[in-house]
Order: structure tokens, then sequence, then C-alpha cells
């Protein structure tokens, strides 16, 4: 039951309907066994707009397209779990390997699916207190995301002391300030920082406008959404906007495998744009 309500009925057709919709907008792939689930993440936006029942959802979403009621769909399916510093070992890497192979004082990072901005911001800080004169490089950061919300939410740079758990303490009096106490503290990305990072809504299935190239794309957590199809051509293109050597993170529960691709293996969820000329 939702909330001691009579459950809503998704029929097989809806199901259908919806996966399509979502899989030709996303890429993202809603087998079957995600019925239930998207029953019951639907059953709460619906409550939110009044909707009775799933043929008045369904009539709501054919008027509201092309994006509209699709993203907001979306963003009650899926899980934007993120956190400062999340997958530690990438960080390390970007620091201890990656950084120290460029050359012109120029680095220029992607945050693909960068949800409420907390791993671009890690990167801010770490290429902050990894480059001794950050002051004499050129660094760009572009976080992008399909929901408008979380880019809004990533912009802002305000979080919780719950989310900010992870962090030092010496890097939070450094990189964040302090703009409530009650009822809970709540820090916001110092302005220095965040005119670093660059966002945008984009979805990854559509056009990229950015020019590129990258040293480093982070698209974590989130091909895990993608069959192996959609996988292989998303990977295809982050190989055209990558640098030769560029690296390519993805999640640790994510792995090329499986899909052709050009990337050469480094370590767990680390590739790189091997140039072998």
């Amino acid at each position: 039951m939702d909330m001691g309500l009579t459950p809503l009925k998704l029929k097989k057709s809806q199901f259908e309907r919806i996966s399509q919709l979502v899989g030709q907008m996303t890429g993202i792939n809603l087998h079957p066994g995600k019925q239930e689930l998207v029953r019951a993440r639907l059953a709460k936006r619906m409550r939110s707009l009044g909707l009775k029942s799933f043929d008045a959802y369904m009539e709501h979403l054919e008027h509201d397209r092309p994006e509209g009621e699709v993203v907001a769909m979306i963003e009650a399916m899926t899980t934007n779990k993120t956190s400062f510093f999340r997958e530690p070992q990438h960080f390390v890497y970007l620091r201890q390997q990656i950084v120290p192979g460029l050359r012109n004082r120029k680095i220029r990072v992607w945050s693909a699916g960068c949800s409420s901005g907390e791993e671009p911001y890690s990167t801010a800080i770490l290429l902050q207190e990894t480059i001794q004169d950050h002051g004499l490089w050129d660094i760009e950061i572009l976080a992008t995301d399909l929901s408008s919300s979380m880019i809004a939410h990533a912009r802002k740079g305000v979080y919780g002391v719950r989310q900010l758990q992870d962090v030092p303490p010496l890097l939070i009096s450094k990189y964040f300030t302090c703009i409530e106490t009650r009822p809970v503290r709540r820090y916001q990305v110092v302005e220095p920082l965040r005119r670093r990072v660059h966002f945008a809504r984009l979805n990854l299935m559509g056009e990229w406008p950015m020019r590129g190239p990258f040293d480093a794309i982070f698209c974590r957590n989130v091909m895990i959404y993608f069959d192996k199809v959609v996988q292989g051509k998303l990977v295809d293109r982050f190989w055209n906007f990558l640098r030769p050597g560029g690296h390519l993170l993805v999640g640790h529960s994510e792995s090329l495998a499986g899909a052709p691709h050009k990337f050469r293996y480094v370590q767990p969820a680390v590739y790189v744009k091997y140039d072998s000329k």
C-alpha cells in the first residue's frame, strides 16, 4: 500500500509505454523487473500532482512532452546518491597520475551526471589543494546533469553538515562558509571555488554543444541505467571528447568489459585514451 491508500495499479501496457518514453529520451533501460519499482516511485509523483490513476498520469505525460514531465518522472525513478570524495581512489589517481602529467598549466574536467554537485566541487577542491600555483593555471570544470532541479541545487553549492561528513574539517574551513546554524548547520561552497565549476543541463543522449577536449571525464554510476548498446555508444562519444592520454573514470560498480571500446584499462574503473603513435 501507498501510505495507507489503495495501491495504484500500473498496467503492463502503461509500464511498457513509460519504458519506451524513458528509453527514447535518455537511454535508460527499464526492463520488466523494474515495473514494481516504477509503480511505487511514480505513485509519490502522482500524489504530488493530485492524480488518482495511472490512466490520468499517462494522459498528463502525453500532453506535457517533450521533456517536462518525462524529466520529473525520471528524477522520481532514479537515485541521486552522491557524496563528497565518493570513491576516493579516483581522486587519489587524479592527484597522483593525471595532474602531474599535465605540461601546459591547463586542465579541463567534465563531471557527466553531476547530480547535486558534490563530485565537481570535490574535484575543484582537490585541484586547488594539489596545484600549488593554481592561480597561474587555466582550470575549468564542466558539470552536467539531466535534472534541472539538481543543477539549480548544485549551482547554489549549499550543503548540510551531514553531507559534509566525509570532508576533513580543514577543507571545510578553507572552502565552505557557514550560512545557517539552526535548525542544522548549512554551508556554502566559497565563491572563488564555485567560479571554477560551470553547471549546465545536458541529456547525454542528445547533442553535446561543448568543444573539449577534456583531460578527464567522470561518468560514475550513470551507465548502470543503460543497456550494453547504449553504453557502447556513450563510451565512443567520450573517447572523441578526450585528448590523447585523457582518462575516463566510471563507477566502481561499472565496467567497460563486455562491450567493444578503444580505451586502455589502467586500474578498476579507470581507463585511458591510449595513443599508440
